[in-house]
C-alpha cells in the first residue's frame, strides 16, 4: 500500500531552520516525482517545490525560492525539505505529493486537486 509520512515539522522563530522530511512507502514512488505543498489557515493549499524522479531537476515556487531546498535520497524512498530564512508567512501545514513531474508543476497554475498522492501533512508555524 502506498503511503506519504511527514515528520520534521515544529515552532521556530523567524530567520530559523527546520527540515522536513517524507518517508514514501510502496512501489509507486520509486518512479515518481515529488513535491511539498503547504495551507495556511483559511487559504488554498498551494505549490511549494518539486522535484523529479532522479532528482536531478527541480522547481521551486517563486516565495521561497533561494530559501528552500528540496531533495531526495532514493535509497531511503525520502524527500526533504530544507527551509531556511523562515518567515511568519511561511506558517502552514506542509504536505508531501508524489505524481509526474509535470503534474506536480502545472498545479501552480491549475490547482493540486488532480496530485495522485498525498501525505497527512505536518505543521510548521514560525513566530517573529
Amino acid at each position: 500500500q502506498e503511503q506519504l509520512v511527514e515528520s520534521g515539522g515544529g515552532l521556530v522563530q523567524a530567520g530559523g531552520s527546520l527540515r522536513l522530511s517524507c518517508a514514501a512507502s510502496g512501489r509507486t514512488f520509486s518512479s515518481l516525482a515529488m513535491g511539498w505543498f503547504r495551507q495556511a489557515p483559511g487559504k488554498e493549499r498551494e505549490f511549494v517545490a518539486a522535484i523529479s524522479w532522479s532528482g536531478g531537476t527541480t522547481y521551486y515556487a517563486d516565495s521561497v525560492k533561494g530559501r528552500f531546498t528540496i531533495s531526495r535520497d532514493n535509497a531511503k524512498n525520502t524527500v526533504y525539505l530544507q527551509m531556511n530564512s523562515l518567515k511568519r508567512e511561511d506558517t502552514a501545514v506542509y504536505y508531501c505529493a508524489a505524481d509526474s513531474f509535470g503534474a506536480l508543476v502545472i498545479s501552480t497554475t491549475h490547482g493540486p486537486e488532480e496530485i495522485d498522492y498525498w501525505g497527512q501533512g505536518t505543521q510548521v508555524t514560525v513566530s517573529s
